[in-house]
């Protein structure tokens, strides 16, 4: 017995050291240099701006901040070191979990737009102005740092009672707010509700395709590519955000008092899958900017263009 909960509990250890560290390298070394070019590609390519452009800008701002965390995860988990340093402690985990429910919230006022911009082709929807779009950005950016602020008091709460010298992922951080309830309103504001406005607005860009076939008698494939890119978005965060959000929350549940008599081994193996689900949650960054060249419009062709004309020079 004694010999079984020891292996039981070496899995963590080494699921840390030997998943953890390779996931986050691979994703900062896959995610960087697109995230890069996305944000570079904004800023020198495009002349004129939309609203899907400023969305998509912010998006790549986010993830491109937070792959730049990424090695620093890599390194430690790889060394087996706990972060010593509290600032750096609390500016990681906050950077992940901002890029973690901004991502999500901007591909909706994406998806929201190329609904817009499918029934209503002359962009006369106020919905599709630049100046709409940068109030909700500015608004999106408020309410994620909101939805994060209680989190952020719980790591410097939980950094306190280790006198400042052990950091805590979210799953296992103490404090004076509710840990539970607060994960599931999170989950609740931050993931479900904004994955079903997704697949509403896949139901509602289907829907209008739909239609527009049976008046016009003849398949709109130009208009597809939306539906697409929408339908290809909401799967993408169905598939990585479900896990994460769902084994987190039942890890905190298995810490709460009343599950105090559960075997070791079993709250060990609960903590592995939720191990196991952080790199596939994380992953959207490093996916993220095959979005941005199907979804601006002409972004991808101003690039190309861009690049062809710098490499021309070089040479």
């Amino acid at each position: 017995m004694g010999l079984s909960v020891l292996n039981c509990t070496v899995i963590v250890h080494l699921l840390e050291t030997y998943y953890l560290s390779p996931a986050y390298g691979m994703e900062s070394c896959i995610g960087f240099p697109g995230n890069l070019l996305a944000v570079l590609g904004y800023i020198f390519c495009l002349r004129e701006w939309q609203s899907c452009n400023i969305y998509l800008f912010n998006l790549a701002v986010s993830n491109f901040i937070f792959i730049c965390t990424l090695p620093r995860f890599s390194f430690l988990y790889a060394k087996e070191q706990s972060e010593t340093q509290p600032f750096a402690c609390v500016f990681n985990r906050y950077v992940l979990h901002v890029n973690l429910y901004s991502s999500i919230l901007f591909m909706v006022w994406v998806s929201m737009d190329r609904f817009l911009l499918v029934k209503y082709p002359s962009r006369n929807h106020y919905l599709l102005r630049v100046r709409t779009a940068l109030i909700l950005t500015g608004l999106s950016w408020i309410a994620v740092n909101a939805e994060i602020a209680p989190m952020v008091v719980l790591m410097v709460q939980d950094l306190q009672s280790r006198n400042w010298s052990l950091c805590k992922d979210f799953a296992s951080l103490t404090g004076d707010i509710n840990l539970l309830g607060y994960s599931l309103g999170l989950t609740l504001t931050g993931y479900i509700v904004p994955l079903l406005a997704l697949c509403g607005f896949s139901c509602q860009i289907a829907h209008l395709l739909q239609n527009q076939e049976k008046a016009l008698q003849r398949r709109t494939s130009s208009y597809k590519r939306p539906l697409r890119v929408v339908a290809a978005t909401t799967a993408m965060f169905l598939i990585l955000y479900t896990p994460y959000h769902v084994l987190r929350n039942i890890r905190i549940a298995f810490r709460q008092p009343w599950a105090a008599g559960m075997e070791l081994c079993t709250k060990t193996y609960l903590e592995s899958l939720y191990i196991l689900s952080r790199p596939l949650a994380f992953l959207h960054s490093a996916i993220n900017p095959v979005f941005y060249f199907f979804m601006g419009d002409r972004f991808r062709e101003l690039l190309i263009t861009k690049l062809k004309k710098i490499v021309r020079q070089i040479g």
